[in-house]
């Protein structure tokens, strides 16, 4: 799954919390019950309700070099801690340092990449 989206916003309420338990529930039963592979793909920007559910649950993932990848922004999470945080702690190279990712990959290449991730767990060819 490519994920580039802001995700649910707020004043979306109740619904949109429900469709991400959905798809989190959908994607468990993909993974574990019918024991599929799921990777996932990050771009600019993959942030709040995206980045809370189905973009972190893949087996695999896989982000674009400097994206933008959060859960809440800068301003919001400055607000909670009451302090500045770096520049750019939001951004792929950042937080792959921190084990958030299993690959950074750029387009030019990701076809390459899937191809072997795929042979690597034995899905066949198309």
């Amino acid at each position: 799954m490519v994920c580039a989206s802001g995700g649910a916003r707020m004043q979306e309420g109740s619904f949109s919390l429900m469709q991400m338990a959905k798809i989190a529930s959908a994607l468990y039963i993909h993974q574990k019950d019918k024991k599929l592979l799921y990777i996932s793909i990050l771009t600019s920007p993959t942030t709040g309700g995206v980045t809370a559910s189905f973009g972190m649950l893949g087996d695999i993932i896989i982000a674009e070099p400097k994206a933008y990848i959060a859960f809440a922004g800068k301003r919001v999470i400055e607000q909670t801690l009451g302090q500045k945080v770096i520049e750019d702690f939001q951004v792929t190279e950042h937080l792959s340092g921190h084990g958030l990712f299993d690959l950074i990959v750029s387009r030019n290449l990701l076809k390459g990449v899937l191809s072997e991730l795929f042979r690597l767990y034995g899905l066949p060819r198309k």
